[in-house]
C-alpha cells in the first residue's frame, strides 16, 4: 500500500547542523571560526532554495531494478574535492576495495549499515524499498560545516577543524541523514513546525538505532548522542543533540549551550528554523529514548519497529503534529503487541514529555 501522504512527492533540503548553531558560531570575534560558519549558512540557503524551486519538477530517483530489489546496497561514492558542483568525481563503486581516503571509505560503510538496518531489522530494501541506490559525495566546499540530503544524494563537509570536524565521523550523522530519505519515501512530512520536529526526530531514532546496531547495544549501553566525535577538542560538549537529556548536549563560550526543550511546557515558539525543528525535535525524541529504555533489550527491535510501522503505515498526515504522531504509535502498538507492556510504555513516554494521546 502507497502511503496516502506520499501524494505530492516534496523531497527537502535537510542538514545536520541546525542554523541556530551555525548563526551563534558566524557571530564569534575569531575570524577562523566566524568565516566557515557564515559560508556554510550562506552555502546552505542557497542550496535550500534551489531545492524549494525544483520540488515543483523533481520526481523520485529510479530504482536500482525494474524487477525485485536487491538485498544487497547499491552504493557510489564521489569527490567534491572542496567543491561545490554535485556529485564530484566517481572514487568508489558497490563492492570496490577501500581507498585511501577514509572519509570515502567511513561514508561508504555508514551508508551500508543504514541499509542493513532497514532490511534486516524491517525488511525494506533501501530507503525507497525498492532498492534505491545510495549516493554520497564527500569533501563538499571549504571547510564546510555540515552534512546534507538534497532529496537525491548525501553529502558530507570535511568542517573547519576548530569546532567541527569531518562530518563522516559520526556513523549516526550518516544514517540521520538518508532517514531524511526514507521519510521522505514514506510519510513525507513537511519541514516545518511540529510536522518538521518529528521529521528531524525520525533522522535522530533511525541514526542511533544504525548506531546501536553496528555497535551491538541495547538501548540501555547505547549513549543516544547525535554526533558524537563530531565536535572538535575545543568545544565543551559531547555531541550535537541529546535524546536522552535534551538541552545538554553542549555547553561552550562559542556555541552556547544547547537549547532543545526536553518536554512540551519548554516547547519554543519560532519563525526561525522552519519553526523550530531542529529545537523541538527533543521532545519526541525524549519520548523515544522513554520507550527504548523502557522496554529494554535492542532498541530497533521493539521501540524502533512501532515508530517505522508508523511511517511507513499510511495514515500519518504530511503535516501531523506530535499528537497525532503520538496517537498513531500507540495505535500501532496495540496493533503489533496487543494491550500489554508496549502500549503502556507508549502511553507513559508521550505523557512524561507533555503530549496528549487521548
Amino acid at each position: 500500500m502507497q502511503p496516502q501522504s506520499q501524494h505530492g512527492f516534496h523531497p527537502v533540503f535537510c542538514t545536520i547542523v541546525p542554523p541556530h548553531v551555525l548563526d551563534k558560531l558566524s557571530q564569534s570575534d575569531n575570524p577562523d571560526l566566524a568565516g566557515p560558519a557564515r559560508r556554510t549558512l550562506e552555502s546552505d540557503a542557497a542550496r535550500r532554495t534551489r531545492r524549494q524551486m525544483a520540488t515543483v519538477v523533481t520526481v523520485p530517483v529510479a530504482p536500482a531494478t525494474d524487477g525485485e530489489a536487491s538485498d544487497k546496497p547499491d552504493r557510489t561514492l564521489y569527490d567534491c574535492r572542496h567543491r561545490t558542483q554535485l556529485p564530484g568525481t566517481e572514487v568508489r563503486a558497490e563492492g570496490q576495495e577501500p581507498t585511501k581516503d577514509a572519509s570515502v571509505n567511513r561514508a561508504y560503510a555508514g551508508l551500508g549499515a543504514t541499509f542493513e538496518l532497514l532490511l534486516k531489522a524491517y525488511g525494506r530494501r533501501s530507503i525507497d524499498g525498492n532498492g534505491l541506490p545510495l549516493i554520497g559525495s564527500v569533501h563538499y566546499d571549504e571547510k564546510y560545516n555540515n552534512a546534507f540530503f538534497d532529496g537525491e544524494q548525501m553529502v558530507f563537509g570535511d568542517g573547519d577543524g576548530e569546532i567541527f570536524l569531518d562530518f563522516t565521523v559520526a556513523i549516526d550523522v550518516i544514517a540521520h541523514e538518508l532517514a531524511h530519505g526514507l521519510t521522505q519515501h514514506t510519510a513525507n512530512l513537511s519541514y516545518y513546525g511540529q510536522s518538521g520536529a518529528l521529521n528531524e526526530s525520525v533522522s535522530d531514532v533511525f541514526g542511533s538505532l544504525v548506531k546501536q546496531y553496528s555497535l551491538g547495544q541495547s538501548a540501555d549501553q547505547g549513549d543516544w548522542l547525535i554526533g558524537a566525535g563530531l565536535l572538535a577538542p575545543r568545544v565543551q560538549g559531547d555531541a550535537l543533540r541529546s535524546m536522552k537529556a535534551p538541552g545538554t548536549a553542549y555547553d561552550d563560550d562559542v556555541l552556547g549551550k544547547d537549547p532543545q526543550p526536553a518536554s512540551m511546557e519548554d516547547y519554543v515558539h519560532t519563525s526561525e528554523d522552519n519553526g523550530g525543528v531542529h529545537l523541538n525535535s527533543g521532545i519526541p525524541n525524549r519520548a523515544f529514548y522513554l520507550l527504548a529504555t523502557a522496554l529494554g533489550g535492542n532498541a530497533w527491535e521493539r521501540a524502533g519497529q512501532l515508530w517505522f510501522d508508523v511511517l511507513t503505515g499510511g495514515q500519518l498526515a504530511v503535516d501531523a503534529d506530535f499528537a497525532s504522531f503520538a496517537r498513531l504509535t500507540v495505535a500501532a502498538a496495540r496493533s503489533r503487541f496487543g494491550e500489554g507492556d508496549e502500549a503502556e510504555a507508549v502511553l507513559k513516554a508521550w505523557s512524561e514529555v507533555g503530549v496528549p494521546t487521548a
